[in-house]
């Protein structure tokens, strides 16, 4: 079976090959020259969104930002107040799902963020900083010079 690869697909395989490269590698140096944690998991999985497909709504400044911090905020809640368990990591995520369709920021990448704090025990509200807040804020830019780079409109709306 042949398989006809078009430039189109070509062009958006090389952009995430590059973006996810410098945004990873870029989180990861600054963390390591700074000795803050701002490299987890889901921001590898948003680079997906943010590189892959920037057109989609789950890939807008308004989804990330929101969704991750909403999503990391419920992850603290309940690890603060219940503590590590199975059960308590399901229902951070479950109410992360809820909270991030509620405020209109779904962005499933974060949806992990809940795992990443119930797993590793975290409890201290300095974790939406960095890596939140901070690892956001640099997928962001790298988004945004990317998409200046190559001449396209992104994001395509803001809030």
């Amino acid at each position: 079976m042949k398989t006809d690869i078009s430039l189109t697909r070509v062009r958006t395989a090389l952009r995430g090959l590059l973006a996810g490269t410098l945004a990873i590698g870029l989180l990861g140096w600054l963390g390591s020259a700074s000795g803050l944690p701002l490299l987890i998991a889901p921001f590898g999985a948003s680079c997906v969104l943010l590189f892959a497909v920037p057109d989609s709504p789950l890939a807008q400044p308004r989804n990330l930002i929101g969704g991750h911090l909403v999503a990391a905020t419920v992850g603290l809640a309940v690890s603060i107040m219940l503590g590590p368990g199975i059960w308590h990591a399901g229902l951070a995520v479950g109410i992360a799902i809820a909270a991030m369709e509620l405020s209109g920021t779904v962005h499933p990448p974060a949806g992990a963020d809940p795992l990443v704090i119930m797993l590793g025990g975290t409890t201290k509200l300095s974790f939406l900083v960095a890596p939140i807040l901070s690892g956001v804020a640099i997928l962001l830019i790298v988004a945004l010079l990317l998409g200046r780079l190559e001449g396209r409109r992104w994001p395509a709306r803001w809030w």
